[in-house]
């Protein structure tokens, strides 16, 4: 409750210097005008404008409307004939004070509605940010709980098996084991790898700090990283001739890249997937497309909001990339861009564009 009134004292104090202030500098400006011009019509739009002024930096509809008998006092009283003096008989006058102060007191109207609209859009554009972070929390939370737990389950078993069986195992079935066991283990660095690009996006926030960088770099350092990391992969790349500089983060829209053309590797069945870059309608569009069986129809819809596996069911089901996908939605969202899946004739697309900014080096 003391709180509360320590505000209100602190708005009332606020509201009275800024309407005096106001006021005092449209009086002065007032007094120069009609000084050189000796034309009251002048000193009367400056003091609407005032009382347009104090509507817009106060709180509440009363010192706009306060503002508005101000300034019709002050006009009749300072800048009217007879001077100094208030009188509302001549003819014409009352119209002319009447006519002025509904002016003023609608523009003070108009102007506090406007200003309390926005507060209430702004504020519900919070809410919707925040319940955005929430659900993209969820969607990580329960993505990490299925694709961990697979290849976790896949290592145990394979070391028990191998350390319970080793004697009576052969070279070949003992290969095998570590072989799985280390797919898996480069399968858990790379989810952690993705948890960690999410914590450069700021906290508090869903945006990222972009700097311009150039789309050939980034899209060849993505490739050569995926190549290291699966070698049979065919990636076979297409982009603009032209040099774009690209607002982003590089290393998180690697990271989407990388995602993606993985995505397409394990899920497709096929070792052969296409990354096409476009300039589109100001803004950058990356074409990941495979060659598989594409994506369930029941899926298209909900595919960037984790836990799943069997994005297509040619796929390599033991692993999922619900982590990957929707750390992919969150990356490009912070980007302001989109992200989307569509099925092809053969295989599935993934489309994600991202805003060229205002330096859009088109050339034009």
């Amino acid at each position: 409750m003391q709180k509360k009134e320590k505000m209100d004292r602190k708005n009332l104090l606020t509201n009275i210097l800024v309407t005096s202030g106001i006021f005092a500098a449209a009086t002065l400006l007032s007094i120069a005008f009609f000084h050189y011009g000796m034309n009251s019509t002048s000193v009367a739009i400056i003091y609407v404008l005032a009382v347009m002024l104090v509507a817009r930096y106060t709180n509440g509809y009363v010192p706009g409307i306060l503002a508005s008998i101000m300034g019709v006092f002050c006009v009749n009283y300072v800048f009217t004939y007879p001077f100094m003096r208030l009188n509302f008989s001549i003819d014409g006058y009352p119209v002319t004070f009447v006519a002025m102060a509904v002016i003023s007191g609608l523009t003070s109207a108009l102007t506090t509605q406007f200003k309390k609209q926005s507060r209430i859009l702004s504020e519900g554009e919070k809410l919707l940010m925040e319940a955005e972070k929430e659900t993209m929390r969820a969607n990580l939370l329960r993505a990490v709980s299925h694709d961990l737990r697979t290849p976790l389950t896949s290592i145990i078993g394979m070391a028990d098996t191998y350390l319970a069986e080793t004697g009576r195992l052969t070279e070949s079935e003992k290969s095998y084991m570590v072989r799985s066991i280390s797919e898996d283990a480069n399968w858990l660095l790379n989810m952690v790898e993705n948890l960690l690009s999410v914590t450069r996006i700021r906290v508090g926030e869903t945006r990222v700090n972009t700097n311009p960088e150039p789309l050939e770099e980034v899209v060849s350092e993505a490739v050569q990283r995926l190549r290291k990391r699966l070698p049979m992969a065919k990636v076979r790349v297409q982009v603009p001739e032209e040099l774009l500089m690209v607002p982003m983060d590089a290393m998180l829209i690697e990271q989407v890249i990388i995602n993606l053309l993985e995505n397409g590797v394990y899920h497709s069945g096929t070792d052969t997937i296409d990354l096409c870059v476009r300039k589109e309608n100001g803004q950058v569009a990356f074409h990941v497309q495979d060659y598989g069986k594409g994506i369930s129809p029941d899926r298209l819809n909900t595919i960037f909001d984790g836990g799943g596996t069997d994005l297509n069911q040619s796929g390599d089901s033991h692993r999922g990339m619900g982590i990957g996908l929707t750390i992919c939605k969150t990356i490009v969202h912070a980007h302001q861009g989109t992200i989307c899946a569509r099925n092809q004739e053969q295989g599935a697309e993934f489309i994600f564009t991202l805003p060229l900014g205002e330096d859009k080096n088109d050339g034009e």
